[in-house]
């Protein structure tokens, strides 16, 4: 499984489509991988993924997801999210930053939830995320508790009332092609990737 990406946002403005279309080729291309991409960018990435990544939107390889941080900027997301018609969608509920309340999580796969750790992190009351499992169950969405976060995040472990949640959506599993082959899409992808600027060059705010 491979987040795309960790330190910047795929349909940040600074990136043109054309690079996202190389992105998307490669992750249809290897799709012996599972690719899980997350944009706070959801109005573009519904776009792009109705026009010239509509083909990729089908793959079931490919999670499209986005981030929900609260009501005002986060759950406006979802709304994106289910119009891109894309074959599996998740949200990342990391940190989450306040009672998001009643949600509509109709046609959504999978929901991670995680509250925020590090010097100033912000508390989160735990009847908030039992809701959000409430929510999940209802409506059929698999839930996987990331953290609680906090200060010291190592001490405060991932459990919820006595358990773990680990839950994924169902994997579409294909062979990996043999080495000649793998070679050849390498090939292909150096070619494209040589005409444009790293990713990492831009941030993921």
């Amino acid at each position: 499984m491979i987040f795309v990406n960790s330190m910047s946002d795929l349909f940040h403005e600074g990136v043109a489509d054309e690079y996202i279309e190389a992105v998307a080729r490669v992750m249809t291309q290897a799709d012996w991988h599972t690719y899980q991409v997350l944009t706070k960018r959801s109005a573009r990435m519904r776009d792009l993924l109705k026009t010239k990544l509509r083909s990729a939107a089908k793959q079931r390889n490919i999670w499209w997801g986005v981030s929900i941080e609260d009501k005002r900027y986060g759950v406006p997301r979802i709304s994106h999210l289910r119009e891109s018609e894309a074959a599996v969608k998740f949200l990342s509920v990391e940190p989450l930053l306040e009672d998001l309340g009643v949600i509509n999580l109709h046609d959504i796969d999978w929901m991670i939830v995680g509250q925020e750790s590090g010097p100033g992190a912000r508390p989160i009351e735990s009847n908030c995320v039992r809701s959000l499992r409430k929510q999940c169950r209802d409506f059929r969405v698999k839930f996987f508790l990331k953290q609680w976060g906090g200060v010291r995040k190592h001490t405060t472990g991932r459990l919820l009332d006595g358990r773990t949640y680990d839950e994924f959506p169902v994997r579409t599993i294909h062979a990996v092609p043999e080495s000649i082959d793998r070679s050849r899409l390498v090939s292909q992808v150096q070619q494209i990737s040589s005409q444009f600027v790293p990713l990492t060059a831009l941030a993921g705010d």
